[in-house]
């Protein structure tokens, strides 16, 4: 089956990365600018914690709250500043093929080493009218993409037979951050892409269960807070110490749960900064943690020994 696929991994080419990614914070002042100051303190905690990528202007670094160009001044600033110690993946989606495909050529010209570009929300395309979307945007650049399969947010989700006839048909669609909730999704595109893809948990409550299904890694809103953790969780299960790994996952339930008690960012702000990490608050809409909601987070993070 594997002769389905235009693009296949030679013996010297590697994923964009393996392991945990973090989708990173993105941190405010107190008048919601842009806290640069900050961003790069909390890059040098991520890398000094052994996490395996940073990405940067996703869904929890309130992308959908910044103008263009704070979107591509953030963009820029971490690939300066990781300066190629770890990969970093940009999010370049949007509703609007034109402004995607303008981010990410951006991105590209910066130097991410990837892309995730979430399926075009409001709007809710086609299957068709995605396989267009994405395929217009992969050929405007060279650089890596990982669809983002976000339904439950964008109102827009990618079927498995869609992945798997754009990771067949575009060489540099490579991979799939997959936040359906539904492993039996994960397993038809694994089905139907013969495993010729790189495959992330967009969740963390089903990390290790996507690993099982033939996953590389995670990109994890946990990872903010507990980067050591989830990058060994990771590692211990790709290195055959699945028992561990499946343990950790299920000790870190309560804490993933309080983390998605309400919308995200929300709560892994609050934790954050009960974490002494001065990161700020929030763009509206997006409104401060409720109280009751604020201490179901405190007792998970004092479990998990975090504060």
């Amino acid at each position: 089956m594997a002769s389905f696929f235009a693009y296949t991994k030679g013996e010297n080419e590697m994923s964009v990365f393996q392991g945990a990614g973090v989708a990173l914070i993105t941190p405010m002042k107190d008048n919601l600018e842009i806290n640069f100051d900050k961003l790069d303190e909390l890059l040098e905690l991520q890398i000094a914690e052994g996490t395996d990528a940073i990405i940067i202007c996703g869904t929890t670094g309130e992308s959908a709250t910044m103008s263009e160009q704070e979107h591509i001044d953030t963009i820029r600033f971490a690939i300066e500043r990781v300066n190629h110690r770890i990969p970093v993946i940009a999010g370049t989606g949007s509703n609007s093929t034109a402004t995607a495909v303008q981010l990410s050529k951006e991105a590209a010209e910066a130097g991410a080493d990837g892309l995730l570009v979430v399926t075009p929300y409001y709007n809710k395309a086609t299957q068709n009218g995605l396989i267009a979307h994405y395929t217009t945007i992969a050929d405007a650049v060279d650089t890596p993409i990982i669809l983002y399969n976000v339904p439950s947010r964008t109102g827009c989700g990618l079927q498995p037979q869609t992945i798997a006839t754009l990771v067949r048909d575009v060489e540099n669609i490579v991979g799939v951050k997959e936040a359906t909730g539904n492993i039996s999704n994960v397993a038809q595109i694994m089905h139907l892409t013969d495993g010729q893809i790189d495959l992330y948990s967009g969740n963390d409550d089903q990390t290790i269960p996507m690993l099982s299904l033939g996953g590389i890694g995670v990109i994890s809103v946990v990872s903010n807070v507990a980067p050591r953790y989830m990058h060994d969780m990771v590692t211990k299960y790709l290195e055959g110490d699945v028992k561990t790994a499946a343990q950790m996952q299920l000790d870190c339930l309560p804490l993933y749960d309080a983390l998605f008690c309400e919308v995200n960012p929300i709560p892994v702000k609050a934790a954050m900064n009960m974490m002494g990490k001065n990161v700020g608050t929030l763009r509206a809409p997006l409104t401060e943690m409720e109280a009751s909601h604020k201490e179901i987070l405190r007792k998970a993070m004092a479990d998990m020994k975090l504060i």
